[in-house]
């Protein structure tokens, strides 16, 4: 007499095969296979149920805390601010190195001039590479150094306010893709239409990346683009009409960020696959762009 237990599902069907999830027995009429064994009906739907839930909009993962890269963004952009507040402020050696001077800086008493290494020497000034002269990790460094107090906080402060809710709709990784991509932008913007001798430092422009971003999230959900237009608006004229605004960098975030997202907000689902290649695209253009500028100083 055979003594095997009967399908859950089908009482008459004896079976020695069980769920390899939850361990029930099953029939051949209700094997599903799996990665190993073979899966009951149930465990199969419930495990795309999770999977759909995991899965964003645009095909990203859905994280636990999406606010949590925002805050490792700040923890670096603030232990950046502090080694240059501790090495000198203004006048620490390592905002030489870390803020992107698109040729190279010559620091004098009352400011910058364009002067060449062995003049800005023989006049007893401070003399820093660029990213024209060979300093490339500039393009990044110079997105997470501050100098000005005000001006960390009010970065600080629209990461913290944009980027938890653009991850949870977008995902990590295609967030951070899009935050790089316009701080790329933003150098590539710094480097052909900016002073060449003048440093610059900030997140600003992988901040206006970040609007450009939720511009177009409102635009493709048909939201009220109203309030993001007039803060764009606001920052727009404090950018052109503050002294020692980088509004190059500002306009070439955005362009970049909101090209970006454009990838992949409007890409069909079908057409997917092609998010990450023309993302890198976008930025591999800013990166090119920034190369041949520093080529031809």
């Amino acid at each position: 007499m055979d003594d095997a237990p009967t399908c859950y599902r089908h009482p008459n069907q004896p079976t020695r095969i069980t769920c390899q999830r939850c361990d029930r027995p099953i029939c051949p009429q209700c094997m599903v296979p799996g990665s190993v064994g073979f899966q009951c009906p149930e465990c199969v739907s419930r495990g795309m149920k999770e999977t759909r839930q995991r899965e964003l909009p645009y095909g990203g993962t859905r994280t636990a805390n999406p606010r949590t890269t925002s805050i490792v963004l700040i923890a670096i952009n603030l232990i950046v601010w502090v080694a240059v507040l501790l090495t000198g402020g203004h006048n620490s050696r390592l905002v030489d190195y870390l803020a992107m001077s698109p040729y190279a800086s010559c620091q004098g008493p009352d400011g910058y001039y364009m002067l060449d290494r062995a003049q800005c020497m023989s006049a007893n000034f401070q003399w820093a590479d660029g990213v024209g002269t060979g300093s490339f990790w500039q393009v990044i460094t110079s997105g997470f150094t501050h100098i000005d107090v005000l001006h960390l906080l009010f970065n600080m402060l629209v990461i913290w306010m944009l980027g938890g809710n653009l991850e949870a709709i977008l995902g990590r990784a295609r967030f951070l893709a899009i935050y790089f991509t316009a701080m790329i932008g933003g150098s590539a913007a710094v480097m052909w239409l900016s002073d060449s001798y003048v440093p610059v430092v900030g997140a600003s422009g992988a901040i206006y990346g970040l609007l450009g971003a939720l511009l177009l999230l409102a635009i493709r959900h048909k939201g009220d683009v109203r309030n993001i237009l007039i803060w764009l608006a606001i920052n727009v004229v404090f950018s052109f009409s503050v002294a020692n605004i980088s509004w190059q960098g500002h306009l070439g975030g955005f362009v970049a960020g909101a090209a970006a997202t454009a990838v992949i907000v409007f890409l069909p689902k079908d057409r997917r696959n092609l998010q990450w290649p023309l993302v890198a695209l976008i930025a591999l253009l800013g990166i090119a762009a920034i190369v041949v500028r520093a080529l031809t100083f």
